[in-house]
């Protein structure tokens, strides 16, 4: 650390030019510098150096990330960036610094809405040793990230037993003036409520709490930080900058704390207007308030209106009876690309129906760029749940990256709630031990506390994915072991859909694509649904399963309308596995039926432009299944389509053998039970029909005593006698004559009663 007595000289100033940390490294007060500028101030990890922007701030330095060196960036976090005035790309000094310690310092909330009480001694324990001035925003950093710093810096960084979650403090007063820090004689003093100081830049939210959109915050930041933070390059390039930006996705995906985090990091004014309250009784009332709010946006110039819930008031007008609706979208059109100029204005609007907006609107000049917020991948749920559990005592056995893996379909909002019922389990876990009458929790108490790995497995059971609750979707628990004698669809299907989904390089590498869809049809009972519920599980994928009755409907359009709101929601949580089941009732063949084939052409024509239209279908396989493909639409079973066909007959006697065995797993079996025997006996029965034996078996061992603890060979032997083989010598011959013509050309697929006319006819 500098020497207190030595002030930093002109010659120990350098500037560098600002980055975003890395999401984890939040809160923590650290500033990641080149080595050869901190060789050049002549400081070392731990030390202590003031950032000056528009104002100044202190931090720890410590070495670059791996990726960093040689680069010339400063990275330091959100919190930093507001305390020092600046953003990401802006040049700011650097210097080193001499802290002092405080004799008092007071800290309040830096956030409206929250009221805090706690003991003095859990703050000065979480910020010992952190460097701060006056009226800089500091946060209770979690302890579990300790360890994978500096051992430098560790001793810096203390556990926090103050709270489950990340809380942000303003450093009300400090005394001494200057860079100071906590020791075990300084005063603390916390505040309950927020406090309202001046010249200081919100904090609340910054692009370090947004986790999974990287791509997005780019696209923002060039699209409305820039033009804010420098609208002379647009004046020097003779045009226009942007007006507006739509933000559309699906509930809880982050819209809303997006359009926060781009006003807080570009330091301009936030007007926030939700959709339904702007709308008045009154004639006129509506339009005026719009009126209002934008005149006192240009007036706190620059600044951002967010308009939440745009779909409200600006409707397709040619769908609405209403004259107001009318007249408000009018007034926001008008407001957006007018008469009068608005500079250092930009527009955000969110929505989850981008479709039901008038479309005036979504031109260049009032809305420019649209961008989806979608759900996240895997990455990206990593990152929101390293966000969501900054502040969180975690035990040594919670894995980020597992919870990750299996939370598919979870949106920002859906991951925040994991995380707090996960905090809940782990609060109720620790309630005996509390004495409801005091008004405090003892430190002893607070310390033995942390979230475990049981906590969370509890959270997800109650948890489930928003963006996916309007679908019936599920997480597979069938494994490729529970299925049995289907050795050559299981290996198609690996290869088909769990190898692009989960290694998509190795198919770009060669240049190829992967199946759109696998069509397994055979004989009912052989395991169809089983093999699609087993390789969505295998791949880690969504699985949303759905059935002709789901999808048809007596109204006009509507059918149509299911099923391309289905392959939507499938493309919105990629990977994805659509299963459709019975595909036969749902896409026969067009022109050859009855009664009502003008729908069912309709349907068939709509899942044909779904599955190969003009919108490409990206980490989402069908599945179909059926037992008669000789009724499905012969355009559905083409390369491009359904890319497979895969024939899923009655298994072997080697593969009877293993269905016996997974269903037996859990039935306590008698030592003179054969099931080599039961397996040579059961010739042409399909797996359904081997659950059926067991069962049977297990019942007569009820029947002959309700004490039962084991089952005898006897048993399967009189179950052998009261079954039968559902698919007959003559069904298996017919499905593989059906096998050998789809495998010669799948368009020699007729269906019955109908035929193409010949080139001659």
């Amino acid at each position: 650390m500098a020497d207190a007595d030595t002030a930093p000289t002109d010659s120990e100033v350098r500037k560098i030019q600002v980055a975003n940390s890395r999401s984890e490294d939040s809160g923590r007060g650290l500033a990641h510098l080149p080595r050869a500028l901190m060789a050049t101030l002549g400081i070392g990890e731990g030390d202590i150096i003031e950032i000056v922007g528009k104002q100044s701030t202190p931090a720890r330095a410590v070495g670059p990330y791996p990726e960093d060196e040689g680069l010339e960036l400063l990275r330091i976090d959100g919190l930093q960036r507001a305390n020092a005035g600046v953003g990401s790309g802006d040049f700011v000094e650097v210097r080193r610094a001499v802290s002092r310690p405080a004799t008092r310092v007071v800290f309040a909330p830096a956030q409206q809405n929250l009221r805090l009480q706690g003991s003095s001694a859990a703050l000065k324990r979480t910020f010992l040793g952190r460097p701060f001035c006056q009226g800089d925003v500091v946060a209770t950093a979690g302890h579990q990230r300790v360890a994978d710093m500096p051992p430098t810096v560790q001793r810096f960084m203390n556990a926090p037993a103050y709270a489950l979650q990340e809380i942000r403090l303003q450093v009300v007063s400090a005394s001494p003036k200057g860079v100071v820090h906590i020791d075990e004689n300084t005063e603390i003093e916390l505040r309950p409520e927020y406090e309202e100081a001046r010249d200081t830049r919100r904090a609340d939210v910054t692009y370090d709490d947004i986790g999974g959109m990287a791509s997005t915050i780019d696209q923002l930041r060039e699209m409305v930080e820039l033009p804010l933070r420098y609208p002379e390059l647009f004046e020097r390039l003779g045009v226009e900058p942007p007006k507006g930006l739509l933000l559309y996705g699906p509930p809880g995906t982050g819209k809303t704390r997006l359009a926060r985090a781009v006003a807080n990091e570009s330091d301009a004014s936030f007007f926030l207007v939700n959709g339904p309250e702007i709308l008045g009784s009154a004639y006129g009332e509506s339009e005026g308030k719009l009126r209002e709010i934008f005149e006192e946006a240009s007036k706190s110039a620059p600044s951002i209106v967010f308009i939440d819930e745009i779909d409200s008031i600006a409707p397709k007008r040619g769908q609405v009876q209403g004259e107001a609706e009318k007249r408000l979208v009018a007034q926001l059109l008008t407001l957006m690309d007018g008469l009068e100029s608005r500079a250092n204005l930009v527009v955000i609007a969110a929505t989850n129906r981008p479709e039901a907006l008038d479309e005036a609107l979504r031109r260049p000049g009032r809305f420019d760029r649209e961008i989806v917020v979608g759900v996240p991948d895997e990455r990206g749920r990593r990152e929101i749940l390293g966000i969501h559990t900054r502040g969180m005592p975690l035990g040594d056995k919670v894995d980020l990256a597992e919870l990750a893996r299996t939370t598919y379909g979870f949106v920002g909002a859906d991951l925040a709630a994991l995380a707090r019922e996960a905090a809940i389990e782990a609060v109720r876990r620790i309630m005996p031990q509390l004495n409801l009458e005091e008004r405090t929790i003892p430190p002893e108490v607070l310390d033995t506390l942390s979230v475990t790995r049981e906590d969370f497995l509890g959270a997800l059971k109650r948890v489930q994915p928003s963006a996916m609750r309007e679908v019936m979707v599920q997480a597979p628990t069938v494994r490729w072991e529970d299925v049995g004698g289907l050795d050559d669809a299981q290996m198609r299907l690996k290869e088909g859909v769990e190898l692009p989904l989960k290694d998509p390089d190795a198919f770009r590498r060669l240049g190829i694509r992967p199946a759109k869809g696998f069509l397994l049809y055979g004989p009912p009972g052989t395991g169809k649904t089983l093999l699609a519920k087993a390789v969505a599980r295998e791949a880690e994928a969504n699985f949303i399963a759905t059935k002709s009755s789901d999808l048809l409907s007596k109204w006009y359009g509507e059918s149509e309308q299911q099923i391309a709101k289905l392959f939507q929601r499938a493309r919105q949580v990629a990977p994805c596995v659509v299963f459709i089941d019975e595909l036969d009732s749902l896409v026969p063949a067009r022109g050859g039926g009855a009664g009502e084939p003008q729908v069912t052409e309709r349907i068939v024509n709509t899942i044909l432009a779904e599955m190969d239209g003009l919108e490409e279908l990206q980490a989402v396989v069908v599945i179909g299944a059926t037992n008669r493909p000789n009724l499905v639409d012969p355009a559905l079973l083409r390369p491009g389509r359904f890319d497979e066909l895969v024939y899923v007959g009655v298994p072997s006697e080697e593969g009877r053998r293993r269905i016996l065995k997974i269903q037996t797993q859990k039935m306590p079996l008698a030592a003179d039970v054969d099931l080599d025997a039961v397996a040579r006996r059961t010739d042409r029965y399909t797996g359904a029909d081997l659950e059926d034996v067991v069962r049977r078996a297990g019942l007569v061992a009820l029947r002959r005593s309700l004490s039962a603890r084991e089952v005898y060979q006897s048993d399967f032997e009189a179950a052998l006698t009261d079954s039968r083989a559902s698919v007959t010598s003559e069904m298996e011959r017919d499905y593989e004559q059906m096998a050998a013509r789809l495998k010669q050309d799948a368009a020699a697929i007729q269906p019955i009663g109908f035929a193409f006319p010949s080139k001659a006819g």
